[in-house]
């Protein structure tokens, strides 16, 4: 049986029901722009008063700043505090219930917390030398690899999981790598190989020696100088155009068949994610896209552990609104977003939009407007200042939709 999460909100007025058979993170208020709208008349419901995050048969609610407080089960959240929900909960916001029914197979799971870097020593790959640690985070560790038979460099990445694997599982994630293994553009970073070893899966690529852009950007105190930042964003904005719109193999039907689909979204464009691979003919840096998909997929097929994570995606300071409220419906207009994003970070030294260290940075992202660029740094020229504003208009919509566009808008603008 599949597990589904019902809430049943009953107003003065009557009783709505929303079903959820799948992840999905909604917004619970008055504002139309909520998954989950109460009607006006509920003068103690906010426009946007909390958030549902739900991954059947798990959901969370946070309350995200309301007036009047969300309550559980008759106890009040904290402002901006979150807390696990279960089959038979109630929440009260002003004189409305939501009533919490989970039906499906039931499954331990241990409350969702910050992610935490995987401290887990890496297993040794068969035909690989490991050299020295490159990075590491939730998922797992990227070491600097020597390929035994030619010799080369690569970045190894490998994701362990927190339990063992069966063959479905192995089988899932094989199957959400084929459209990765099929991208072949210069900005974007190359595969090499992958595989796995008992619960380490492993994902091989070109090594880019440059570091990325965020180790980069910190020798410039702040920010960059315009054209090297632009020459960056353009290279962005190639390889996604390219990602956005190749013709990709689907996975392997029951039937042997191998079909084809259109489009790959990246969904976690950020400077960590923009690596540097040497210099471009120009003389500036020749960057390249990383990570594309790899998370996603590996999460996708179960093997995460993570409950919420597929469910928002991304990393909140460069992620648009419409990624938050709909992560599996978010197409290429959250990557170009993404971007735009990027590159006022290049110029200004800081994100979009501010987020105090003493505050929920998913509210902040669903409720505070971004920052103009020229407020931060008066001196970015005006017609850049103007295209990039623009692009980072993200309610209700994204407003700049595809890469060519943004990269006729900044071309336009200089």
């Amino acid at each position: 049986m599949t597990a589904r999460v019902t809430v049943s909100v009953h107003t003065r007025t009557g009783v709505m029901e929303y079903g959820f058979g799948e992840p999905v993170t909604c917004e619970v208020g008055r504002s139309a722009e909520c998954r989950i709208r109460i009607p006006d008349g509920h003068p103690g419901v906010s426009r946007r008063h909390c958030r549902l995050d739900v991954d059947p048969p798990r959901l969370r609610v946070r309350d995200l700043g309301s007036s009047y407080g969300t309550h559980v089960n008759g106890g009040r959240l904290g402002p901006l505090v979150e807390q696990p929900l279960a089959d038979g909960d109630e929440i009260r916001i002003g004189d409305v219930r939501l009533l919490i029914t989970v039906t499906g197979p039931p499954e331990a799971t241990t409350a969702a917390g910050p992610e935490e870097p995987d401290r887990r020593p890496p297993v040794s790959i068969p035909g690989y030398e490991l050299l020295r640690e490159l990075g590491r985070g939730s998922q797992g560790v990227v070491h600097l690899a020597r390929h035994l038979a030619s010799g080369e460099l690569v970045a190894l990445k490998q994701m362990l999981a927190p339990q063992p694997v069966d063959d479905n599982a192995r089988f899932a994630f094989r199957r959400e790598l084929v459209g990765i293994r099929a991208l072949r553009h210069p900005n974007i970073v190359a595969y090499r190989a992958d595989g796995d070893e008992m619960n380490a899966f492993y994902f091989a690529t070109e090594y880019c020696p440059g570091g990325s852009l965020e180790d980069w950007a910190a020798r410039y105190a702040g920010a960059l100088p315009v054209d090297q930042a632009l020459a960056v964003v353009r290279q962005v904005l190639s390889g996604l155009s390219y990602a956005h719109q190749a013709e990709l193999p689907s996975p392997r039907q029951s039937d042997g068949t191998v079909t084809s689909a259109r489009g790959l979204v990246h969904r976690d464009v950020k400077p960590a994610n923009i690596l540097l691979a040497g210099t471009a003919a120009d003389g500036h840096p020749l960057v390249k896209l990383a990570d594309f998909g790899l998370a996603k997929a590996f999460e996708r097929a179960g093997l995460s552990g993570h409950t919420r994570t597929g469910a928002l995606g991304g990393t909140i300071p460069f992620t648009a609104r419409a990624q938050l409220l709909g992560y599996k419906y978010a197409g290429p207009e959250v990557d170009v977003w993404a971007t735009a994003a990027c590159l006022y970070w290049m110029l200004t030294g800081a994100t979009p939009r501010d987020f105090p260290p003493d505050r929920d940075p998913i509210a902040i992202a669903l409720r505070e407007p971004v920052v103009p660029v020229r407020d931060r740094v008066p001196s970015v020229p005006r017609r850049l200042a103007e295209a990039i504003d623009t692009a980072l208009v993200d309610t209700p919509d994204v407003r700049v939709r595809t890469a060519a566009a943004l990269a006729r808008s900044l071309e336009e603008a200089t």
